[in-house]
């Protein structure tokens, strides 16, 4: 299993976007930063929120030198079908990875073994393929795109200020941290 500041395996897998079937690959993501959304399935009752959530800020996650995936066992073609009928879902312009057989999300520790289904795990991987945050919490519990968003600014902004940290609960613009001084100035 993956895990903080380890590089990430390369993958392949097809996924639904932009109305087509695509192959994906970890190298397609080289040089930005990425968030892996994994969710248990299509047609389900929590995810349609989370990843309309995502897509509703994917505008911002780009901005910021981001790209989205989401990733669940189903196949492309369910992801399509998901994409055609429900408004939330045809929202979604980032993305939707089909890991059919698990392998994918073995990878990342969230695959559900006797279920066949992923937890819901959210991995930052910087643009190195380095993973620099995670989360995996229980299917029932549902997301916030707006910490997401706050720990991908916290990620970058530390990987661009070598020796500083970052705060409980930081946002962009607020007081960081130097590990054994006192606090430093408003950046």
């Amino acid at each position: 299993m993956v895990t903080i500041n380890q590089k990430i395996p390369e993958f392949e897998a097809k996924a639904y976007h932009k109305d087509e079937e695509h192959t994906v690959k970890l190298s397609d993501y080289s040089g930005k930063w990425l968030v892996m959304i994994f969710y248990p399935a299509d047609f389900t009752f929590v995810c349609p929120t989370e990843l309309e959530e995502a897509a509703e800020h994917y505008a911002e996650f780009k901005k910021l030198g981001a790209e989205v995936i989401a990733i669940s066992t189903d196949k492309v073609e369910t992801h399509k079908a998901w994409h055609d009928v429900s408004p939330a879902i045809s929202k979604v312009q980032y993305p939707m990875l089909a890991d059919p057989t698990g392998n994918l999300s073995r990878a990342f520790g969230v695959y559900i073994e006797d279920k066949g289904l992923a937890l819901r795990g959210t991995f930052i991987v910087d643009p190195k393929g380095i993973l620099k945050t995670m989360e995996v919490q229980d299917n029932s519990i549902g997301r916030s795109t707006k910490e997401l968003l706050r720990k991908l600014k916290a990620a970058i902004f530390v990987d661009k200020h070598p020796g500083k940290v970052c705060p409980a609960s930081w946002e962009e613009g607020d007081e960081t941290l130097k590990p054994g001084l006192d606090l430093v100035g408003k950046l």
